[in-house]
């Protein structure tokens, strides 16, 4: 994707390390949740801060001073500065991919954008230089290969500065990735780290850690799924009293106490969206997709702090026909027994069928966007704890990548107690009509957004 003509690049170097204590700790096996994220794209978050004052030494910058935190924060998170190679043999056909640290480092970018933190963050739907804040949008997981694991854009706005990260989604899910930002904030506020990763895979018992794939050549399996048509992209806020509402509702049409405030809202968006796809026949099915993280499912659990990826995708179905004919309380219960019925028993069973089969997640395939709704990230992610030494952000945005019809991303929103927001993806006719839909405009509330006061 071409720059924004508002941003200009002001200079590009590889950060490494700042110090790596085993060479023996710079090989790393893959497991299967790693293997099948091939194909997606890179997860790009960024976080939208007011202007921060000086340092207290004056003759080191901001950007010299998040460089320097970023490479002791790499210390900790070695994976994320190496690179995936290929060992492939012929006889006996074997073909794994692992990944190797020996030459670590990540790319880092200064640019400048002449706009405003307002700019950002007043229009209604999301400004396409947004998209400008971030590197690698075209990347996907295999490219590993040969492009850096992780990338970092800290883009200078007039009154504000924007940290992005490109992180590839084979190395880390969500919670991986959140964990990362939050250590590098720490370290670049306090010099110290209160919560390092676990950097040792997982893999479920009675297997090896070097995974024999079901291929020979990598276009075998990649796939770079493009939406088809345009996209808009806009927030929507909903707050501590609506999600709280949103719950009520959802439990009593169903007549019972165990419908989460998420599951509700969950259901809000598959209903409401489901509705805006007018074109949908009765007899289409039409599902929701949760991501899930498995740590805390597990038996034993996995640590908080499991540096991997550990989720899968749980999902609840039914043709427009059901879900619309139907109440909140009856999506969100599908919903609620999706998500109760993913136990430890259920995350081994689907890894044991891999193991049998392994394969890599193909998103064409996977998902229909026309009568699909993924709800992607998560508001328990600490977005908003991320403190760099200059308080709270004002805002988090995303990249371009992974952007299709019926992806919604769920964020904390920035009052806590709560409140959430959702960025939602949808073609241009299909956004006007969710924007027309009364029961779920009604959900909504006002932008908690307030343009910061000039210093």
């Amino acid at each position: 994707m071409a720059t924004h003509s508002a941003v200009r690049h002001i200079s590009r170097c590889s950060i490494k390390p700042e110090c790596v204590a085993d060479e023996s700790e710079q090989l790393f096996h893959l497991n299967p949740w790693d293997l099948c994220m091939f194909n997606a794209y890179y997860i790009q978050k960024g976080l939208l801060f007011s202007k921060p004052p000086p340092t207290k030494d004056l003759s080191i910058t901001i950007i010299d001073h998040l460089k320097d935190s970023l490479s002791r924060t790499l210390v900790h998170f070695l994976p994320l500065t190496g690179h995936l190679v290929t060992h492939k043999q012929d006889n006996p056909p074997s073909y794994s991919i692992s990944l190797d640290c020996k030459n670590p480092g990540v790319e880092f970018v200064h640019a400048v954008a002449d706009v405003t933190i307002s700019d950002v963050l007043s229009p209604i739907d999301v400004p396409p230089i947004v998209q400008s804040f971030f590197l690698l949008d075209k990347g996907i997981g295999h490219d590993g290969h040969y492009l850096p694991l992780l990338a970092v854009q800290v883009t200078e706005l007039l009154d504000g500065i924007f940290i992005a990260c490109s992180f590839n989604h084979v190395i880390g899910d969500g919670t991986s990735y959140w964990n990362f930002f939050n250590a590098w904030a720490e370290i670049c506020r306090t010099g110290n780290i209160s919560r390092p990763p676990v950097l040792t895979r997982w893999f479920i018992n009675g297997h090896g850690s070097i995974i024999n794939l079901p291929f020979s050549h990598q276009d075998e399996f990649i796939d770079r799924y493009q939406p088809p048509v345009a996209l808009r992209e806009r927030f929507f806020h909903f707050s501590p009293q609506s999600i709280a509402r949103l719950k009520a509702k959802a439990n009593t049409e169903y007549n019972t106490s165990t419908i989460s405030s998420f599951q509700a809202l969950s259901a809000l968006v598959w209903r409401s969206s489901t509705r805006a796809h007018s074109h949908l026949p009765s007899h289409k099915k039409t599902i929701c997709n949760l991501a899930i993280n498995n740590r805390s499912r597990l038996n034993p659990s996995l640590s908080p702090d499991y540096f991997g990826n550990c989720i899968q995708t749980v999902n609840a179905s039914a043709t427009v026909e059901e879900l619309l004919s139907h109440g909140i309380g009856w999506a969100a219960w599908l919903l609620h027994e999706a998500v109760n019925g993913h136990t430890d028993i259920k995350v081994r069973e689907r890894l044991e069928m891999w193991m049998k089969s392994p394969f890599v997640y193909q998103f064409g395939i996977l998902f229909d966007p026309s009568s699909s709704v993924m709800m992607g990230s998560s508001p328990r992610f600490d977005m908003y704890g991320c403190d760099f030494g200059w308080g709270k952000a004002e805002a988090v945005r995303s990249g371009s990548a992974n952007k299709f019809d019926g992806k919604v991303s769920s964020y904390p929103g920035r009052e806590g107690e709560g409140s959430v927001d959702l960025e939602v993806t949808l073609p241009a006719e299909i956004m006007s009509a969710l924007e027309s839909d009364p029961e779920f405009m009604d959900a909504v509330s006002p932008s908690q957004y307030l343009v910061p006061c000039s210093s």
